[in-house]
């Protein structure tokens, strides 16, 4: 596996980059081709965020822990990465490798049912716009067409208080 670290608002010591390959080795026998890892640890003063996005093809897994240490978040990232593919091992059928149907199931597959629809006028707003309304709606996402590109994209508000934009690649 590709594994690449960096480190906000901290320098990674080699020992945690080598702990980091390692724990993320035991990830290269659920994909048929090698994937790619991004760790990215962020020092901050409620803790240490360790974020692990891991691409294989067409597929993309994302794990973000929080804890006083950044070892202990590492660990606790890999795990949920881990319980995720297992979960998820049917639905992702021939992305995975035989191995994800050998691990035993730790949590009980559970249908994705559609539980509610909704039909909406996607209208044409700024960026900025699209966050003052999702905000008055109290919602965590907000769908528009952008006025620049014309194209559909979505604002979201972060975990760390900020927000983000979802643009879609032609």
């Amino acid at each position: 596996m590709k594994v690449t670290c960096t480190g906000r608002r901290v320098t990674l010591k080699q020992s945690f980059i080598d702990l980091a390959e390692k724990k993320l080795a035991k990830l290269d026998k659920f994909f048929p081709q090698e994937p790619a890892a991004q760790v990215t640890v962020t020092v901050e003063k409620s803790g240490q965020t360790v974020e692990l996005t891991l691409r294989s093809g067409s597929l993309t897994m994302r794990a973000e822990k929080t804890d006083e240490r950044m070892e202990d978040a590492l660990n606790d990232a890999v795990d949920l990465l881990v319980r995720r593919v297992v979960k998820h091992r049917k639905r992702l059928g021939d992305k995975l490798t035989a191995a994800a149907a050998q691990e035993a199931p730790q949590v009980t597959e559970e249908p994705m049912n559609v539980v509610r629809e909704k039909h909406f006028a996607v209208k044409p707003c700024t960026v900025e716009e699209a966050i003052l309304q999702m905000d008055l709606l109290g919602h965590s996402f907000y769908l528009f067409r952008s006025v620049e590109s014309g194209g559909i994209e979505a604002v979201y508000r972060r975990a760390n208080g900020g927000y983000g934009l979802l643009v879609p690649e032609e």
